[in-house]
């Protein structure tokens, strides 16, 4: 007990993690902030089709393509100063793309601020394993950190909102400015400084097959959603595994490896990272069917339809807090099982909502699953960076992003594919017909296709899509409880070792799972 108490966080590691909190609500924000820019954005630059998917994605693929680098490089240099000179950058690249004049200089200002956020969110997970030594303490501060991500992602409507009624789109990206500021000047009073003992050359070699391996399978993931199996999505799949099993092969031969991909051997880091995978896969799809449902089909505004997302993050917060807490008396597994039940019956509910049913049921629905999200994400993570040795803390806290990030990306393609099926399949050759080709497509594509030329179709054809994509989402709904329970199922029985009594000295519950290997 008096070791245990040696390792207790005080008032300063608080402190230090309200620190970490700036930067990770303002990642937050930046996921939702910019799709409420992009219209006044558009008619101020005029991008073309093509340079506006460049301005969304580039932030996106330089996030996944370098957090595994920057997870590495932080463990090398220095987490605090990979965090502060990652955070400079950020906010000069947020000025950047403020005043970009054209498209060209916008994608690049993206591109370098996805550079810099691949550096803050494993750098701020890595630093609360080193303030953070209690097991229990850490379980509860990642569960705060996760709800600090939350509500910076529920903030964004809002903010944006604001802002964009006040003043021009790039407002939104000068947020970081005083929000960054901030942070550089509290680290270097209230965090500590932590790097590895051994530190051997960055693996550069490495460094381009993690790339090569990543950036094709994001690519192939997108393409997949938009496309479907095209030839060049599939190219950019093989391509992305071949690179992979080179990066692997590479990493096992080195002595002082960019991933230690041994960690992989360890249950409890094997099982963490299956469940966040698919469970974000659920969650990134009905996310995005439950954001057309409250815009194409109630008719809201997209900040009337933030506003409905406040009860959803709400759960997740909840759910981030008090999981964490729950390990104190019952089995992580335990934990994640009973709230991917609850997460199913969410599912279930979007299962079996109907036409007209209102944004009640739909949001109360999607309420249950955020729940099991919040979960997910704090107990997922903190299983992760727990298994991992404190040298290896950055690389741990980066594959974790890597996968939470491809989760949410899978999702919106395979989810999304399924539910586009279904429109399809209901929308056959009698609905169209008789309609001009143009009309025809644009009814073909989806609800928001149908939603734009509802004034040019007949009546019953605009009912009929909003059936066809009711369709869609009861589907995915009844799709994703199955996965749900299926995935609680595995939790259970994975991590049925792990745990103990929270009296004495046994391990708590995360202590154990994190030492738990095979």
């Amino acid at each position: 007990m008096t070791d245990r108490n040696r390792h207790r966080a005080g008032p300063a590691e608080w402190a230090g993690l309200a620190v970490l909190a700036l930067p990770t609500v303002l990642l937050g924000l930046d996921l939702t902030v910019l799709h409420l820019a992009l219209p006044s954005l558009a008619a101020d630059l005029r991008p073309s089709a093509a340079q506006q998917l460049w301005i969304v994605d580039a932030y996106g693929f330089l996030i996944a393509g370098l957090l595994i680098t920057m997870g590495t490089l932080g463990d090398r240099i220095g987490r605090r100063r990979l965090l502060m000179i990652g955070g400079a950058g950020f906010t000069a690249a947020s000025v950047a793309a403020a005043y970009a004049p054209t498209p060209e200089l916008l994608i690049a200002a993206r591109a370098v601020l996805g550079a810099a956020g691949a550096t803050l969110m494993p750098s701020t997970l890595a630093l609360i394993g080193d303030m953070f030594r209690d097991p229990r303490q850490r379980a509860l501060a990642i569960g705060l950190w996760t709800t600090f991500f939350a509500g910076g992602m529920a903030a964004g409507p809002l903010v944006g909102g604001a802002l964009l009624e006040r003043f021009w789109w790039g407002s939104a990206f000068l947020i970081a400015v005083p929000v960054i500021g901030a942070m550089l000047a509290l680290a270097p009073f209230l965090l500590p400084e932590h790097r590895a003992v051994r530190r051997g050359r960055l693996d550069l070699p490495g460094v381009a097959l993690s790339l090569a391996a990543v950036l094709p399978v994001v690519y192939a993931v997108k393409g997949f959603a938009e496309e479907g199996p095209s030839p060049a999505v599939l190219a950019a799949a093989a391509a992305g595994a071949v690179f992979a099993v080179l990066f692997v092969r590479r990493q096992r031969s080195l002595d002082d490896p960019l991933l230690d991909v041994s960690l992989f051997g360890g249950r409890a880091f094997t099982t963490a990272l299956a469940v966040m995978l698919v469970g974000l896969v659920g969650v990134g799809g009905t996310m995005l069917l439950t954001t057309q449902y409250l815009q194409l089909v109630e008719g809201l505004s997209p900040m009337a339809a933030g506003l409905w997302f406040g009860p959803p993050a709400l759960m997740m917060m909840v759910s981030a807090i008090a999981a964490p807490v729950l390990t104190r008396w019952v089995r992580p597994g335990s934990v994640l099982a009973g709230v991917l039940v609850l997460s199913a019956v969410g599912y279930a509910l979007l299962g079996a909502v109907g036409p007209g049913a209102g944004p009640v049921p739909v949001v109360a629905a999607f309420s249950l699953v955020y729940l099991g999200l919040g979960a997910i994400a704090a107990l997922g993570t903190d299983l992760v960076v727990g298994a991992a040795p404190p040298e290896k803390a950055g690389s741990a806290s980066a594959v974790s992003e890597m996968v939470q990030e491809l989760g949410l990306a899978a999702g919106v393609a395979l989810v999304g594919s399924l539910a586009a099926a279904v429109y399809s399949a209901r929308m056959g050759p009698e609905v169209l017909a008789g309609l001009p080709a143009g009309t025809a497509r644009a009814v073909e594509s989806g609800l928001a296709g149908a939603a734009s030329v509802a004034d040019r179709v007949p009546e019953g054809v605009s009912a009929r899509a909003e059936e066809a994509f009711m369709a869609g989402l009861n589907t995915a709904g009844w799709v994703g409880a199955a996965a749900a329970l299926v995935l609680a199922g595995a939790a259970a029985v994975a991590l049925r070792g792990s745990g103990g009594s929270p009296e004495g000295g046994a391990p708590g519950g995360l202590e154990a799972a994190a030492q738990h290997r095979g």
